[in-house]
């Protein structure tokens, strides 16, 4: 599946964004291929760690930091153990994605379930 993430301009330290899944759909009409963004929930990040704007496979695996189950974002450039988890202040993380704890939860299912039946999560995310 995909999703994207898109970053509004920092607010002092605080960049915000907002985290879609994303869907595409013919548009007969005009015959374009139509992408469809469907908001799941807001994110927060710190403007010093900002992770890239590219495109990320996401695989769900064990933190070792938060002993828990976390989303994982592979392959950022210059970067490891770059995750989406929960948190709502700018010390909460330096480098990670933060969400709302309840979100954290509903996120790690979705992409869990993806991850259950062999579907490849994808990442996107955009400086707006």
């Amino acid at each position: 599946m995909y999703y994207k993430l898109i970053r509004k301009p920092a607010d002092g330290k605080a960049v915000r964004g907002k985290l879609y899944w994303t869907s595409h759909y013919f548009n007969n009409r005009t015959q374009l291929l139509t992408e469809r963004l469907h908001y799941i929930c807001d994110t927060l990040e710190n403007e010093d760690y900002l992770v890239p704007a590219l495109i990320y496979k996401i695989q769900v695996s064990k933190s070792p930091k938060f002993q828990r189950l976390l989303p994982l974002l592979e392959q950022v450039p210059g970067r490891s153990g770059i995750r989406v988890h929960r948190g709502t202040k700018l010390e909460h993380s330096k480098g990670c994605i933060l969400v709302s704890p309840y979100m954290e939860q509903q996120i790690i299912s979705r992409w869990l379930a993806e991850q259950s039946a062999h579907e490849e999560t994808r990442l996107e995310i955009c400086n707006q």
